[in-house]
């Protein structure tokens, strides 16, 4: 099955036909991009993802909102009209109260052999197969690969979507902290010693993606590691 990230498909589109081209001519280019990512996989079905309303992270953001430093712009005109015929056309699932990229997380973690389809690096944390259709490279990413990206990533925060990292922490500095832990305690303790607790678990928690439905991380001090859905908390070796 193909994972593809509707998000990332309809803005691409939208912002590539903002300046000349109709409704239809967005329309048509859609087309054309999904068609070619499926002729790279022709034996494999797809289902297509877009976000609808409601994220459970506006809720866990406490040092800053979450995206809220997103600058209030309009939207491409033509975005509104992609996101219908991807639902029409293209049979696209629509999320409620979690980001597309959570039931993408959660599809791929429930079905291994699936190939999220996306350009978005958050999608690295999950263990599996990835195709860039921008780039045309299809890469693994292991779960050992997968949870140390995760830990570095709560290091540095993300400044697209408002998530404050440690100052001054880019990801060299990020890696370099955890480049020698052999388990995921080592890495949390990191984070914790780094922003403290309370910031460390909210930027976990909003940078998750979650592997099962109405997820929400916890520590691996607090949570059951037996837990067969949980497989990319299982103990890093370096």
């Amino acid at each position: 099955m193909l994972l593809l990230d509707g998000d990332i498909f309809a803005y691409r589109v939208a912002w590539a036909c903002e300046a000349e081209g109709s409704h239809s001519d967005a329309l048509r280019y859609l087309d054309e991009c999904i068609a070619d990512v499926l002729i790279e996989y022709p034996e494999h079905e797809y289902t297509l993802y877009l976000t609808g309303k409601g994220n459970f992270r506006n809720e866990v953001a406490v040092t800053a909102p979450y995206k809220g430093n997103r600058k209030k712009r309009e939207k491409p005109k033509h975005l509104q009209v992609i996101r219908e015929y991807m639902i029409r056309q293209w049979g696209a699932v629509v999320t409620e109260g979690e980001e597309a990229d959570d039931a993408i997380a959660i599809a791929a973690s429930a079905s291994p052999l699936d190939v999220m389809v996306s350009i978005d690096k958050d999608f690295n944390q999950i263990a599996g197969t990835h195709y860039n259709f921008v780039k045309g490279i299809e890469y693994i990413i292991t779960e050992v690969e997968g949870l140390k990206l995760f830990y570095q990533q709560i290091l540095t925060g993300d400044a697209v979507d408002n998530i404050i990292g440690v100052e001054g922490c880019g990801e060299k500095g990020a890696l370099d902290l955890i480049h020698g832990c052999r388990k995921e305690t080592d890495m949390w303790d990191i984070c914790r010693d780094q922003l403290g607790e309370e910031r460390a678990l909210e930027n976990a928690r909003l940078l998750w993606l979650r592997r099962i439905e109405g997820q929400m991380w916890d520590s691996p001090y607090v949570r059951d590691d037996k837990d067969v859905h949980y497989g990319a908390y299982t103990e890093a070796s370096h």
